[in-house]
Order: structure tokens, then C-alpha cells, then sequence
């Protein structure tokens, strides 16, 4: 059984604090509202009230917050309790470059820190399922490393640069919350159409969205827009789009449309319609 602790409790990281508890560790959990924490005594967890008091003794200190600032503020508030070898396992999303300054500063004064962002919600991290990606020094990442993975399905070490991690993290985040938007959208479509919403989605299911990453994804990575769907014929569809939802407000494709027009208007209108991705792109074929 292992003494840890958790800073920041909102659904998160209540979600798990809780599944710690239920592996057998002895958690003590911290949190700005202390309101939060009354529920998580049923789980046999200690509420602290302040960062400090909520990792004296503990090995691992587990933070899920809001941002960098709130970060750096609860790590300064928590110092003084901390053991010499204890280890910081930073869970929140939070900017790259600030996170590689932080990880350095607190290598450089002796605090053990490894940032470690989660592809998961609050259900899947009480079933320790989805996704924790870690990045810092190796030898860091394998002392707490079976202790991640039993907090997840899937175990990322992504190397010692310490802002891989959060770099990534955006990655994800951009794709989900682009996806919902995308998929918002759709919904508006189906309903200027009259068509129900569940079937809209059923129609998406219909598609290989992992299939065009790993193929389309990968050609706009290298450069390579060779065209199998025209830049300008996507532009056509995207404002038969717009023209259907007759007004409507719409979350994706406005912005799309505008990004089409720049390319199109720079010359770039029979290249694949990945060559929205152009600028950022390993252009080889253009």
C-alpha cells in the first residue's frame, strides 16, 4: 500500500483519488473547494487543508489543476510538506514551453517531476482505461512506473524531453474537440435536412475515420497532396453545406471554408483537399 496524494479534486482527479483508494493506497487529497472532498471520504480518503498538509509522507503526489499558473501556485504551496524523494506526477494540460521551463527548474532545485496528461474522463479513469502519456527522465518515469500503469489500459513513456507530453496532449485535445465541432455541425446539417440526429451519427460511424488518419494524416505530414479529393470540389460541398443550414450557426466549417478560400485564391485549389495542412507540412510536392 503506498501513501500518495492528489491535488486538485475536481471530476478528475476525484474520479482518481477514488480508484486509488480502491487499489488499497492511503490517499490524502487537497482541493480549492473543500466541498469536494466531502464525498471522497467515503472512500476512505483523508481530506487536507492545504496543499502542504495533503503530502506529508506521501511518495507519490499526484496533481490534476487547472493550468500552469495554478500549478506553479499549489506546487509552492505544497513544498514544505514534501519528502526529499517524492515524486510530482503532473496530470494537467498545460502550455509546452512553460512546462519544460517548470520541469527544469525543479530538476535544478531537487524536486522530482514528470508531467503526465491523461486521454481519459472520469468513468474511464475509476476502470483505469484510456491513455497516460509521461515525459522526463527515464530512470524518474520507471521508479513510479508500474504505479501508472495501473491507473490506465494504455502506458505512453514518451522520452525525456519534458514538454512531449504536453505537446501531445494538444494534439489529442485539438482532434477531439475539432471532431466535436465537426460533428455539431453534422447535426445542424441533419436538422436544416429534417433528418434525426442519431442517424446523422450513424452515418459517420459509417466512415474509417482511423484510416484516414493513418493514410491521408500521414500524406499531409510529408507533404504529399497528391489529389484524390480536390481542394476546389471540397470548397464546392463545403458551401453546399453553409447554403443548406440556411443561416444556422454553425461550429467547423465556416473557418474551413476560409482556410479553402486563402489556399485556393494562392493557387493551390487542384491539390488534395489535405493540403489544408500545407503551411505546416513537410511540403514535397508543391
Amino acid at each position: 500500500m503506498a501513501k500518495i496524494a492528489y491535488l486538485g479534486c475536481g471530476l478528475l482527479g476525484s474520479a482518481f483519488a477514488e480508484a486509488a483508494a480502491k487499489r488499497g493506497d492511503q490517499v490524502t487529497a487537497w482541493n480549492r473547494s473543500q466541498d469536494k472532498l466531502k464525498a471522497l471520504t467515503a472512500f476512505g480518503i483523508t481530506p487536507a487543508a492545504t496543499p502542504a498538509e495533503a503530502v506529508k509522507g506521501a511518495e507519490r503526489v499526484h496533481m490534476v489543476l487547472k493550468d500552469d499558473a495554478v500549478v506553479e501556485e499549489v506546487i509552492a504551496a505544497a513544498r514544505a510538506g514534501l519528502l526529499p524523494n517524492a515524486v510530482l506526477l503532473d496530470h494537467s494540460t498545460t502550455l509546452p514551453a512553460l512546462t519544460l521551463a517548470r520541469a527544469k527548474r525543479l530538476q535544478a532545485e531537487g524536486i522530482n517531476y514528470l508531467h503526465c496528461p491523461v486521454f481519459m474522463g472520469p468513468p474511464a479513469a475509476r476502470a483505469a482505461k484510456g491513455v497516460i502519456m509521461v515525459a522526463g527522465p527515464k530512470d524518474l518515469f520507471e521508479s513510479v512506473q508500474d504505479a501508472l500503469a495501473a491507473m490506465t489500459s494504455k502506458l505512453q513513456y514518451l522520452g525525456e524531453q519534458a514538454d512531449l507530453a504536453a505537446a501531445h496532449k494538444l494534439f489529442g485535445n485539438a482532434a477531439i474537440i475539432g471532431l466535436v465541432g465537426v460533428m455539431a455541425d453534422v447535426l445542424t446539417l441533419a436538422q436544416a435536412s429534417g433528418v434525426d440526429g442519431a442517424d446523422a451519427m450513424d452515418t459517420l460511424g459509417w466512415l474509417d475515420l482511423n484510416g484516414m488518419v493513418k493514410i491521408r494524416g500521414k500524406n499531409m505530414a510529408s507533404g504529399d497532396f497528391n489529389a484524390s479529393f480536390e481542394l476546389a470540389m471540397a470548397r464546392k460541398d463545403v458551401g453546399l453545406m453553409l447554403e443548406a443550414v440556411d443561416g444556422r450557426p454553425m461550429s467547423a466549417l465556416p473557418g474551413i471554408a476560409a482556410r479553402m478560400d486563402q489556399l485556393i485564391a494562392a493557387g493551390h485549389g487542384a491539390l488534395d483537399t489535405s493540403a489544408l495542412g500545407l503551411d505546416a507540412a513537410q511540403k514535397k510536392s508543391v
